[in-house]
């Protein structure tokens, strides 16, 4: 098979090369009228700082507000996610049940794959630790019998330490011949759980009107950027600009009101954060507790800055699509 020749290679690579190039000129300069209306609705941001300013505080208060409360419910949820990992059940036994029964009953439950350990106290024990952290010396003395039972301290196994896993556990425990009661404290952190479950659903509802808020908000402004440079509309629209050219300096207004904004929110939460753990750790700390509001982080951050971005565009867009097709070149004539 004859090679051809290279002059004729080149020739075809030239000609490939000439026709790929009004597309690459055409991208390269998509691309450039994005940058130059990105830079001109930046500038036009910085003219008006005053105004500018109040939009992006009106947009940080009402983006910092629900993702604050949902920072604080997240707190809320992992502290009582570690007081229901710590739970523990303790079994009363009956008054007649001897402390060798008690240890075969302590051995029983111990057998149990959901149990990690089991701690029996015999009443004996139990009295004089009652004895040494009450200070009831001498009323105690006056007892004729020991009125405390053999007690044994059940501690749950990881895959068993949550509400359903542990109330099975106390069913278990509950039918064994000899236990008298079982008592484990799960009822106040089961309401706290399904208070968090409504304040999250209420959240919710408030960050979605207050990002509609938001979006009426841009949407407002950009229509008063819209009836400012409607001459300049006018005109654009009479040399043959088409609507996504008309369109795109708007957009980009209301994605940097929304950068803008977003910062703010995060600002605000930054400097709430900061004003509030401290008084918020030492009221952990009088409880023995650990609890602290965590701030967004990284992700979280850039999250709420993109979000805010989208927010802003959207409502740009609404904007302009109402607004937009109401300005026609024929209402040069008109006027």
């Amino acid at each position: 098979m004859a090679t051809e020749p290279r002059h004729k290679q080149d020739n075809r690579r030239g000609a490939a090369n000439r026709r790929k190039s009004p597309l690459n000129a055409q991208a390269r300069s998509y691309l450039d009228h994005h940058r130059k209306v990105a830079r001109d609705s930046a500038r036009r941001l910085w003219q008006t700082p005053v105004a500018s300013l109040m939009t992006w505080t009106v947009m940080g208060v009402a983006l910092a507000l629900p993702v604050a409360l949902l920072l604080l419910l997240g707190s809320l949820q992992g502290v009582s996610a570690g007081w229901e990992s710590s739970a523990r059940i303790t079994a009363y036994l009956a008054m007649d049940v001897s402390l060798e029964r008690a240890g075969e009953l302590a051995e029983e439950v111990r057998g149990d794959g959901r149990v990690l350990s089991v701690q029996l106290v015999d009443r004996d024990q139990a009295l004089e630790e009652f004895r040494a952290s009450s200070g009831l010396d001498d009323a105690l003395d006056f007892l004729d019998d020991n009125p405390l039972p053999h007690t044994l301290l059940i501690t749950p196994q990881d895959s068993a330490r949550s509400a359903d896993g542990v109330q099975a556990l106390v069913r278990f425990v509950d039918g064994m011949d000899g236990i008298e009661q079982v008592q484990v404290d799960l009822g106040w952190l089961q309401r706290l759980n399904a208070m968090t479950d409504i304040l999250a659903r209420a959240v919710w509802a408030l960050a979605l009107l207050l990002g509609s808020a938001v979006i009426l908000v841009i949407g407002n402004t950009v229509r008063l950027a819209i009836e400012n440079r409607r001459d300049e509309i006018l005109v654009a629209k009479l040399v043959g600009g088409t609507d996504a050219f008309v369109r795109r300096p708007f957009l980009y207004t209301g994605a940097w009101f929304g950068l803008g904004g977003g910062v703010v929110a995060w600002l605000l939460i930054q400097l709430s954060l900061w004003w509030l753990n401290g008084p918020i750790e030492r009221l952990a700390g009088l409880y023995r507790s650990e609890f602290s509001l965590e701030g967004p982080g990284f992700d979280g951050a850039l999250a709420l800055i993109i979000i805010a971005m989208l927010l802003g565009w959207l409502g740009a867009w609404l904007a302009v699509k109402r607004h937009l097709d109401d300005i026609e070149p024929g209402d040069i004539a008109g006027g």
